[in-house]
Order: structure tokens, then sequence, then C-alpha cells
């Protein structure tokens, strides 16, 4: 009895031991991410990624979702999308990094636990609990699109809090996309200032906008019926 009751405390205590490690590991290299990690200019980007030849744009998408992961900023990373392979490809590459990355931070944070990830998350834990709570998919959306929210508080959420795979992957997507192509058509304006591109920001931003709005609809729709079954 005493061997089997060792044995059953053993586990959740070496379980403790790992999710503490992995704690202080993860928050030390975010906080040194943060703070001390600066994407390079755009310029210095532009220059890299295109010495890279063919291999380019998979760099890019690389890159890119390493930062989706990270606190980093990844506007500075759409933007480049555009300046370096204009509305269409940059679009195509920038949307594929930002899954990539935003998928990867969601299954780290389901290994790591909700304890973990509420320390990690820091000052964002207690919104994204709260959109997320009883309104996944919704959520999702609403974050991806709110104006000036990062990205990596929403990945890190999404796992810890239980939002499904699925929902979480088809979200993501839906609300990426228009983001994403906003950002990178600014880029490609840039680079190139036709009517064209002009075109493509405006219509890029009236869809996040109008799909904003539908979100944050639904995302209350949800929550007043999780609040109210009956």
């Amino acid at each position: 009895m005493t061997e089997a009751r060792d044995g059953h405390h053993a586990g959740p205590q070496w379980e403790s031991l790992v999710r503490t490690g992995a704690l202080i590991a993860v928050a030390l290299v975010m906080l040194w991410l943060a703070f001390n990690v600066r994407l390079p200019s755009i310029s210095t980007l532009q220059e890299w990624i295109l010495d890279l030849g063919w291999a380019g744009g998979l760099a890019f998408i690389g890159l890119y979702a390493v930062v989706a992961m990270t606190p980093i900023p990844v506007t500075i990373m759409a933007v480049a999308g555009g300046l370096l392979f204009g509305a269409g490809n940059g679009s195509i590459l920038s949307v594929i990094g930002a899954l990539l990355g935003s998928w990867a931070a969601y299954w780290l944070a389901r290994m790591l636990g909700r304890d973990t990830v509420m320390k990690i998350l820091g000052s964002h834990a207690s919104k994204v609990q709260h959109h997320l709570q009883d309104a996944g998919f919704q959520a999702v959306c609403v974050l991806r699109l709110m104006p000036g929210f990062p990205y990596w508080p929403v990945n890190y959420g999404s796992g810890a809090f239980g939002v499904s795979q699925r929902d979480f992957l088809a979200a993501s997507a839906l609300a990426t996309i228009p983001g994403q192509v906003s950002l990178v058509a600014i880029g490609a304006f840039v680079a190139n200032a036709t009517v064209a591109n002009g075109v493509v920001i405006g219509v890029a931003w009236a869809v996040v906008i109008a799909m904003t709005i539908w979100a944050y609809r639904e995302w209350r729709k949800a929550r007043k019926q999780a609040d109210d079954p009956s």
C-alpha cells in the first residue's frame, strides 16, 4: 500500500515540477523577447529575404510563424510581406505564417495547462478568459479583429481555456485573412502606389470593419445564450 501511495503521489508531483519548469522557461523566453528582441527594419528584412532567392518565401513563413508565437507585434511582418511579394503573394504567405504560428502556440498552451498560461498572459489573462468563456469561435474572431490586440494572447488563451481546435482554426482563418490582407496591402501600396493596391486597402479594411461588427454581435449573442440557457 505504501508503494502504491508513493507511486500515486509521484505522478502529480512530477507533473507539477514539469509544469513549473515549463512556466519558468516560457516566461523567461517571452520576457526576453518582449524587452530585448526587435525585428530588423523592413528594408533590412527585405534585403535578407531577397538574398535567399527561391527559399525567401519559406523563410518568410517560418519567421512569421515564430513572431506569431511571441509578444513581438506581427504588423511589421505583414507590411514587409506586401513590400516583398506584393498584395497577392504577400497575403498568402502572411496568412500561412500567422496561422502556423498561432496553431503552434495553441498546442503549446494545451501542454502547459491553464494555470501556467494564466501567469504567462499576465495583464491579458482576464480579458482573454472573459471573451473566450462559453463563446470560443465568436470570441476568437472578435479578438483577432480587435484593433491593437496582439495575436499571442489569443493563441495561448484559446489553448488554455478549452476552445476546440476546430473552432480555433476556423475562427483564426476567417478573421486572420482580412486583417492580414489589409496590412499586406499597405506594404504593397508603399512599394507600388497603384490604384489597384489602393482599392485592395479600402476593400480589405471595409471587410475588417464589417466582420468586427458581425463577430462582436455574434459573441454577445453566444454569451447571452450561455448565461440564460432557457
